[in-house]
């Protein structure tokens, strides 16, 4: 499932980990989201989930133009990302690193620790219309991208 080369799923803009900025001192950790630090879209929108049964999965869809940073606030989790061409997965158990998954990418989150809260910071307000729910139709779009 491993993609050999790190950072080339997602043809129209790749999935990739990003640092966020994080002050650190006696009281704590802070960890600061903003476009212009590492997330190079506008936000939207915000979700997050929480209270997770053991071995669920979530995702099980793409999206046709929606721009997301994923993070593991609390615990962990993988993200599988899938352009039509490769795949890779993503160990998120860092809530100072978030993964980078953009359009024409399909995704599926998988393997969540006891307790995990993920945080979504998405570039586009919910439309259903905007998902691909269909593997089949989103693989058929995808592959004609290229």
């Amino acid at each position: 499932m491993t993609n050999p080369i790190p950072g080339s799923v997602g043809r129209v803009s790749p999935c990739r980990l990003v640092d966020l900025p994080e002050h650190s001192d006696p009281r704590g950790r802070l960890t600061v989201v903003q476009p212009g630090t590492g997330i190079d879209f506008e936000i939207h929108r915000a979700y997050y989930i929480h209270h997770i049964p053991d071995g669920a999965e979530r995702g099980a869809h793409g999206h046709r133009r929606l721009r997301q940073i994923i993070i593991a606030v609390h615990g962990s989790f993988d993200v599988v990302v899938d352009d039509g061409f490769a795949q890779d997965k993503f160990t998120l158990d860092n809530p100072s690193r978030g993964l980078y998954v953009g359009p024409m990418v399909w995704r599926d989150m998988i393997n969540f620790s006891p307790g995990t809260v993920g945080l979504w910071l998405v570039s586009e307000p919910y439309d259903e219309t905007e998902y691909y729910r269909d593997y089949e139709t989103f693989l058929r779009d995808a592959k004609a991208l290229s």
